[in-house]
């Protein structure tokens, strides 16, 4: 039986697991009921159509983190300051239902003031890392649509700093001039730790190297495969660049999506970086195992 569910919402997801109350996973569902198709009123029939028979006859806990505490979501969990320890179930956003069986609490992100950043949903993976590892001291990079690289000492939140390098490989490889250069899904490693260090080594040229993709296919016939590993390089080059002092000399743990780490995890071995690889989506349900152990404790 169904003692909490754990919830994971982001913009374009939904993922819910089933779970007895010492963290035993009993049932995992997911759809692409993301906050990005819901209005405010939309959560709650989203939630039930999706694990509604999970439910027990009475109350059950749900602990949920991601975008469903967005200002556009469910219900706005309000940012932490840093520094800070991962928020828990104690800063967590109560919601009011209609169905009494649901009792929603909606874990809040964290922000940066100078300069200027937040995390929603990564915290909680963060939360689930530093659960499984207490005495970790260094930079968490999380790689995705939205890059985050977060500086961790004594068990703290200390800073963060969040670069756009995925959306900006969708933009490009999607609607600009070099989407028929870099169409397929093909990798070549060898061009792309070139183009780790060319844009590494001269940032400030990465508008001019971006369109050299699109001549070297018209003029030189580029591959496909090469041309996407150069595009992917040259960001992620660049993004290392700006993200030196984080990485630099720290030991550094990766969240994400397995391809991608890698690619972040060759990026950083070329600097001669040791790096750390974890699975996400165990980092995430570790993260919202941890803030029900919270809530564990003040019910009881």
């Amino acid at each position: 039986m169904t003692d909490w569910l754990a919830v994971d919402w982001g913009t374009s997801h939904l993922r819910v697991w089933a779970m007895s109350r010492n963290g035993a996973v009993l049932t995992r569902r997911a759809n692409d009921a993301g906050m990005g198709g819901l209005t405010r009123d939309g959560f709650e029939p989203a939630l039930l159509d999706l694990a509604g028979d999970l439910l027990a006859t009475g109350e059950t806990p749900v602990v949920v983190c991601g975008m469903a505490g967005s200002r556009q979501g469910w219900a706005e969990a309000k940012y932490i300051a840093t520094p800070c320890t991962p928020p828990g179930i104690d800063r967590a956003t109560r919601v009011t239902t209609t169905d009494p069986r649901l009792s929603v609490h909606i874990l809040p992100g964290v922000k940066q003031t100078s300069p200027a950043d937040v995390v929603r949903g990564e915290e909680t993976q963060i939360a689930g890392f530093l659960a499984l590892n207490q005495k970790f001291d260094g930079v968490i990079c999380l790689p995705g649509t939205h890059t985050k690289w977060v500086h961790i000492s004594a068990g703290e939140i200390v800073s963060f700093r969040t670069f756009m390098t995925g959306e900006m490989f969708a933009l490009l490889s999607q609607k600009s001039v070099l989407r028929h250069t870099v169409a397929g899904d093909g990798w070549d490693a060898a061009i792309f730790a070139d183009a780790v260090s060319s844009g590494m080594s001269n940032p400030a040229e990465l508008a001019a190297r971006l369109f050299s993709i699109r001549a070297e296919g018209l003029l030189n016939d580029l591959h496909a495969d090469q041309a996407r590993a150069r595009l992917s390089g040259l960001l992620i080059g660049a993004e290392l660049a700006a993200a030196r002092p984080y990485w630099l000399g720290q030991h550094v743990a990766l969240i994400g999506d397995d391809t991608l780490c890698k690619a972040y995890a060759d990026a950083l071995g070329a600097q001669g970086l040791p790096v750390e690889r974890t699975d996400a989506e165990r980092m995430t349900l570790e993260g919202l195992k941890a803030a029900y152990a919270g809530l564990k404790e003040t019910t009881q």
